[in-house]
């Protein structure tokens, strides 16, 4: 018989801390899962860990080659069985109502066809909550999507049949940003979601492939973006998709006043085309353009933090309906403050 759900995941050099992430999976309230564990061909004592698992629910695949994350992803969901397809890195922690208050939640949500989860971030033993919004609705969540990646790949559940449906599941030549991929290809067969409260453990660490390959998650990200906004942004998609991913994704600060005057330009063409679009309540609206507010309020302080910009610039080309990014004229203020010393200091 099929289990409720299938957890996947993709195994390689992960001896120090899989361990930890199977108990996290064990320690789960509910009992019908599976886990699908595939190693791609580790070189550590990775393998010896997962053969020595001594639970049947957990099924350990052995790839004979080195394939890469993507690869052994989808092999991991050809080999899964669930009625819903849990994703997990091999290093991130569960919390034990997890798989059971997202198969709940998909339950009672039929047109949903991909529930996340907040997550808590754990570096060097310690937690701190996600920078993420703390509120969210699935109209909000696919807003997001728009402009940035909302989702943590752990924290995620789908339904399998649309899961299955998608040939590839991952797409291989959009490495590192392949799951920000599918969430935008899983959107065109019903709405995404993400529960609110944190389900999750998600590490960050030196190690992590997004940050030892930021160049080429910020092409893979771009390249989504762009495909995205094609249709409404014509040949200035690319030059947009760079923008969004360089500035919101990525948090770099803008070089310019210029450059903060094309992403709040790019923020609200966007934001009226989603609105109009999505026909969101009053409620998902207003979430909708509290949250753009923020974005635009962030990308200012970094900006001023980094001493690229002045005060002076962020007031004048603001979006109007964007406000101060409901931050309040003290914090950009006390930005401008840091980056005046930063540059004093530099001298």
């Amino acid at each position: 018989m099929s289990p409720a759900v299938s957890v996947i995941i993709a195994a390689y050099n992960g001896a120090a801390l899989i361990g930890a992430t199977i108990e996290s999976l064990k320690a789960q309230s509910l009992a019908d899962f599976e886990a699908v564990i595939v190693d791609d061909r580790s070189t550590d004592s990775t393998r010896d860990v997962l053969r020595a698992i001594d639970d049947p629910r957990f099924r350990v695949i052995e790839a004979e080659t080195n394939q890469g994350p993507v690869y052994t992803r989808n092999l991991a969901l050809a080999h899964a069985r669930g009625r819903y397809i849990a994703a997990l890195d091999q290093d991130d922690l569960c919390a034990p109502d997890r798989l059971a208050a997202q198969l709940a939640y998909l339950e009672a949500n039929p047109r949903v066809v991909l529930v996340a989860a907040a997550a808590d971030v754990l570096e060097d033993g310690a937690l701190s909550p996600s920078p993420l919004p703390a509120v969210t609705t699935p109209a909000l969540v696919e807003w997001m999507l728009c402009v940035c990646n909302p989702l943590v790949w752990s924290s995620v559940m789908i339904r399998g049949d649309v899961a299955r449906r998608l040939d590839p599941f991952t797409r291989p030549e959009i490495l590192y940003a392949e799951d920000f991929d599918l969430y935008h290809r899983l959107s065109a067969h019903g709405r995404i979601a993400r529960l609110d409260t944190p389900l999750l453990h998600y590490r960050r660490h030196a190690g992590g492939a997004s940050q030892r390959y930021t160049d080429t998650m910020q092409a893979s990200a771009t390249r989504v973006l762009a495909e995205r906004h094609a249709a409404l942004l014509g040949q200035a998609a690319a030059a947009g998709a760079g923008l969004l991913v360089r500035h919101v994704m990525l948090g770099a600060p803008v070089p310019d006043r210029a450059t903060l005057a094309r992403l709040g330009d790019l923020l609200a063409t966007l934001q009226a085309a989603f609105l109009a679009q999505a026909a969101p309540s009053a409620e998902d609206r207003a979430l909708i353009r509290w949250q753009t507010a923020r974005l635009w309020a962030q990308i200012g302080r970094s900006g001023l933090r980094a001493g690229r910009l002045r005060l002076a610039d962020v007031l004048a080309v603001r979006p109007d309906h964007l406000g101060l990014g409901y931050a309040g004229l003290d914090a950009l203020v006390h930005a401008r403050l840091v980056g005046a010393a930063r540059r004093w200091v530099g001298r």
